[in-house]
């Protein structure tokens, strides 16, 4: 009957209404430091099985084909897309950028909780107190901590993430702290909560934190900022075979409605 082809098509409109926001929020940001696109997979529902493939004919020969019709599709989950974005050589001294797999540790608040939250972004800055923060709406402080003395002129962090200073009236450098990275072993799983950070899941693992340069985390660049990894061409060429899919669900839905009011009209 229709009834299935309007259930099916509006399985498809509703898969794809998800897919437009996921686009959406891609295109949005386009140019937001670290961002990882993410994508929408879909899956097929279940299946009316009419006639079992394989039945035998009246001549006991196996029928090669069976009657299946299914019942649309839905979206199995949104998959982040973890590849490198774009190199910004910025030159700024706080500006850090990831060679490698590995996340920056910070601390935020979540639900009213202080928890350790990773990020991709590199931009950070100095606040009132000294601590080198990410420059995001909260300014979450880097894990572990590292403060910049006042009467600093330079700052170098090396590929390490060694932290040095040379402050006024010195002609070295020297050692104030230590950048640690972290890496999972399924990064796609873990949550993204927003202001560029992520934050660890079941479906993560836990975090294998370790010095930069080491174990596959990736070595620290001073003065480079990887961009958003989302290219506008791709993205729009989605954004086209979406709507395009919208509509053909659509237009099934319309010609399901047109076959169910024929069948209506027959008794009259």
């Amino acid at each position: 009957m229709a009834l299935t082809a309007l259930y099916a098509a509006s399985s498809g409109m509703k898969a794809l209404d998800t897919k437009l926001d996921v686009l959406a929020n891609n295109l949005a940001n386009i140019n937001t430091n670290g961002f990882k696109r993410s994508r929408t997979n879909f899956e097929d529902l279940l299946y009316q099985t009419k006639r079992e493939p394989g039945l035998l004919n009246a001549d006991q020969e196996p029928i090669p084909h069976g009657i299946q019709v299914g019942l649309g599709a839905a979206v199995s989950g949104t998959q982040i897309d973890f590849t490198v974005g774009s190199v910004d050589p910025t030159g700024g001294q706080f500006d850090l950028m990831i060679e490698g797999a590995g996340f920056f540790q910070v601390r935020t608040i979540e639900d009213g909780n202080e928890i350790i939250a990773y990020t991709r972004a590199g931009n950070f800055s100095v606040n009132a107190n000294g601590n080198l923060v990410l420059s995001n709406s909260e300014g979450a402080i880097l894990e572990p901590s590292i403060s910049i003395p006042p009467d600093v002129q330079a700052v170098s962090i090396s590929a390490n993430g060694e932290v040095s200073v040379r402050q006024s009236g010195d002609t070295t450098f020297s050692s104030i702290g230590q950048i640690q990275l972290a890496r999972f072993v399924n990064r796609e799983g873990l949550k993204q909560i927003g202001q560029n950070l992520y934050g660890e899941t079941d479906a993560s693992g836990p975090p294998f934190p370790g010095t930069p340069n080491e174990d596959g985390l990736g070595a620290i660049r001073q003065g480079f900022l990887e961009q958003s990894n989302v290219d506008p061409v791709r993205e729009l060429i989605d954004l086209i075979q979406t709507q395009r899919g919208f509509e053909l669900n659509s237009q099934v839905i319309r010609a399901a409605d047109e076959a169910l009011r024929t069948v209506s009209n027959l008794r009259r």
